[in-house]
């Protein structure tokens, strides 16, 4: 039996020892040909958010993992979304890709820690779905279940969001979510303008009284 895991990013190679084999294959885009001559078992996708053709779908199982416990939090930014909201844990949910985003049944779901920078956070995510599909593939069969309870929706998070000017503020604890969790390569770092310039924080740490960290300042 082949598997293919379609991700846009490897957060980090060691991750994906677990899963090492010849018969998986691993690849950062949608490839028709190469689907069809593997003829994989299943096509997972990983920190993936763009639109999955419907030829794609329909005709090999998708199973696609989202960082929320969905119903909850569907959409663009879910990480993001979630810490503004004040979670500290949520959910990984594995399910199968339909028409309707984010909202095909459920085959597993697995808890996910949202503490630390958000590259931090998405290595977790990673090495956790990873573990989840060696769960799956020993699966003969796959239940899969209808989400259940009330759903939310988010937007993608866009790069004027990543201005501190733009969100509600209150305390040291809101400053160093909002850094930490866009705190990740090709995202939208937290930033300030003055001027011409553009700050941008990086590497918060907080204590009672202060945060600390790295700053870059763009012209």
């Amino acid at each position: 039996m082949n598997y293919l895991i379609i991700t846009k990013k490897i957060w980090n190679y060691k991750n994906y020892k677990i899963i090492k084999n010849k018969n998986f294959f691993v690849k950062k885009k949608i490839n028709s040909s190469l689907i069809k001559r593997i003829k994989p078992r299943i096509i997972f996708f990983i920190h993936w958010s763009n639109i999955i053709p419907k030829n794609i779908y329909e005709k090999n199982l998708c199973i696609q993992f989202h960082s929320s416990d969905l119903p909850k939090f569907r959409g663009g930014s879910p990480i993001q979304n979630q810490i503004l909201k004040g979670l500290k844990f949520t959910k990984i949910s594995a399910f199968k890709v339909n028409s309707n985003i984010d909202k095909g049944n459920i085959c597993m779901k697995s808890n996910l820690k949202l503490d630390g920078s958000a590259i931090e956070i998405y290595q977790s995510m990673e090495k956790t779905s990873l573990k989840m599909i060696k769960k799956l593939i020993k699966k003969k069969y796959l239940d899969f279940k209808p989400q259940k309870g009330k759903g939310s929706y988010f937007k993608r998070r866009i790069s004027k969001d990543s201005n501190i000017k733009r969100n509600k503020i209150k305390n040291l604890e809101d400053f160093y979510n909002f850094i930490r969790m866009l705190d990740a390569d090709n995202y939208p770092r937290a930033f300030l303008k003055y001027k011409k310039f553009n700050i941008k924080f990086v590497n918060a740490k907080k204590n009672k009284k202060y945060l600390s960290g790295e700053y870059k300042i763009e012209y």
